[in-house]
């Protein structure tokens, strides 16, 4: 699979995928973002790919968002149906993804990063929705997801101001799990990979999805509601094989199937 505006490589059950337009601080356009969509597509099918890292290149920018230039020469920009680098409006996806915020995550860079499960950010990130600020909005998911991470009069703050915050406050808001200095950033995320890769990929699965889809129902609702992947997971060879290798005391042999 070629791409031109992104890079994806696959290995060890980690999917990579690195937005590469540097020179506009790694900012999406109508291509690079049915790339992306591409990608994602292809992790989805790949039953080998368990956990993905999401980046950009360079260390200034994980991504600015929608590209303004491109927009004011040729219009509103048209989407995938997965939505803006095709994943904030992917409901499906119940493979877990990271984002590794090497630098400005702003507009619909954090709509993007948003819509992973985990945030590590370097520690010269910036991050926030500055669409008001150029006549916009952060119709990506932002102005629906920022106010479910954060307090709400915090995430409204920065919703009508456009102000961004600082890597060290995403910390203290819970907006990231964890900053690094810009040099670990990478090396970081691979962890996260890996002890994610640890788990049995159908287990984290079903745990993802029976989270976010619970989280909007009162508990007795969440509890009740059967979920397509926490069937798969009883049905499957991992739910034998984990009390299986913890019984022999060896370390379990995931298959995902």
């Amino acid at each position: 699979m070629t791409f031109e505006f992104i890079r994806y490589e696959k290995r060890d059950h980690v999917a990579r995928v690195t937005i590469n337009r540097p020179q506009v601080m790694n900012a999406l356009h109508p291509d690079a973002n049915e790339e992306l969509a591409k990608a994602w597509d292809d992790f989805a099918a790949d039953p080998d790919a368990w956990v993905a890292i999401l980046t950009g290149a360079g260390e200034k920018a994980f991504s600015a968002g929608n590209d303004l230039k491109w927009t004011a020469e040729h219009g509103m920009p048209r989407m995938p149906a997965t939505g803006f680098g095709g994943i904030t409006a992917r409901f499906d996806l119940w493979k877990p993804v990271i984002a590794a915020v090497n630098g400005f995550a702003l507009g619909g860079g954090l709509e993007i990063a948003l819509a992973c499960d985990v945030i590590i950010a370097a520690d010269h990130a910036t991050l926030g929705l500055p669409e008001p600020r150029v006549g916009l909005m952060a119709a990506a998911g932002g102005v629906h997801r920022l106010p479910r991470h954060i307090p709400l009069k915090i995430a409204m703050g920065m919703l009508l101001t456009g102000k961004p915050v600082t890597a060290a406050d995403a910390l203290r808001l819970g907006l990231v799990n964890e900053v690094v200095p810009s040099a670990t950033l990478m090396e970081t995320a691979e962890r996260w990979a890996r002890e994610i890769a640890e788990c049995s990929p159908l287990s984290v699965q079903a745990t993802k999805q029976a989270a976010l889809q619970g989280l909007g129902k009162p508990l007795p609702d969440a509890l009740m509601t059967p979920y397509e992947a926490v069937a798969h997971l009883w049905a499957s060879e991992d739910s034998k094989e984990g009390p299986l290798a913890f019984a022999q005391k060896r370390k379990p042999r995931w298959t995902g199937r």
